[in-house]
């Protein structure tokens, strides 16, 4: 269910209501005087939030539409009941933050642009006129809106791939392995991530594939199970996942940062893959059949 709205979160609605639209040159405020309104323009941005944690800057949503389509604000509530519900599924415990729809030019609606906060970070979504889910919008700091979308030392620095958060799992907190030790003894681990936060995600099987999180002192937060089909997971690189599940990964997931992939099979067939991705902080499982067709995902994180 959807949270209360707290007075922090209308004041960060606030800082995310100064926004420019899709065709149209607004002002950005003092704080964000350093980047260019042209700049913000080019990608079709949204500001989110007035400075990231690390580095100072502005953070934005880019591409939120095409160059000939433009945006207007409208409530939340009145996104379609098909949007609610996906944000629901997908995303439990989010706060609302706003919502728009977006136009073509002879005024007929083409999509919707939800922006909700989910476990302390921003997240935008773009949906069809439909309601139906299209993609996870493209987070940037103000002065990488142009290019590659990233710089050493930003925010989203792990897209460069210089940044390794895996961690050996023989070097996971005494209080990570104790718990699964107490808890989850049957568990075998594969893999373990360290996010920014000091967050850890441990990946392991025991009759599915489940990633366990922990915070940054090694206690536990949540356990969430892959839709995967019952099978052995072997890991892979994400080269070895099929070219159409890549595809779809680009689309829908722009500039996201891969973190471990799995194929699941038995008896010589393979019965589908298991993707793990940073998408803007966000972390999601994305699953596919064997043919690479999207089957489903979870969001982590």
């Amino acid at each position: 269910m959807m949270k209360s709205i707290s007075i922090k979160t209308v004041l960060f609605a606030a800082i995310a209501s100064i926004a420019i639209s899709c065709n149209k040159e607004n002002s950005l405020g003092t704080d964000q005087s350093t980047v260019s309104q042209s700049d913000v323009a080019s990608v079709q941005a949204i500001a989110l939030v007035a400075s990231s944690t690390t580095s100072g800057d502005s953070i934005y949503v880019v591409n939120v539409c095409d160059r000939n389509s433009h945006k207007d604000s409208i409530a939340f509530s009145s996104l379609p009941a098909s949007v609610a519900t996906y944000l629901t599924a997908n995303y439990s415990g989010f706060t609302a933050l706003k919502a728009y729809e977006i136009k073509d030019s002879s005024g007929t609606v083409t999509g919707y642009v939800a922006i909700i906060q989910f476990n302390g970070n921003p997240v935008g979504l773009k949906f069809d006129a439909s309601g139906n889910f299209v993609k996870v919008l493209e987070q940037r700091e103000g002065h990488d809106l142009k290019g590659k979308g990233w710089h050493h030392g930003g925010c989203f620095e792990d897209r460069g791939g210089s940044k390794h958060d895996t961690i050996l799992l023989s070097a996971l907190p005494a209080a990570v392995t104790s718990y699964f030790a107490a808890n989850y003894a049957q568990d075998t681990l594969i893999r373990a991530f360290k996010n920014k936060d000091g967050s850890i995600v441990v990946v392991s099987t025991n009759n599915g594939v489940f990633a366990t999180l922990f915070n940054s002192a090694g206690s536990f937060i949540s356990r969430a199970e892959l839709p995967v089909k019952h099978g052995k997971p072997n890991s892979i690189d994400i080269s070895a996942v099929p070219s159409a599940a890549q595809s779809y990964l680009t689309t829908t997931y722009p500039n996201y940062v891969f973190k471990s992939a799995f194929k699941i099979g038995g008896n010589g067939t393979v019965q589908g893959y298991a993707v793990l991705i940073d998408a803007n902080s966000t972390k999601y499982a994305v699953v596919f059949d064997a043919t690479g067709a999207f089957v489903k995902a979870v969001t982590i994180r």
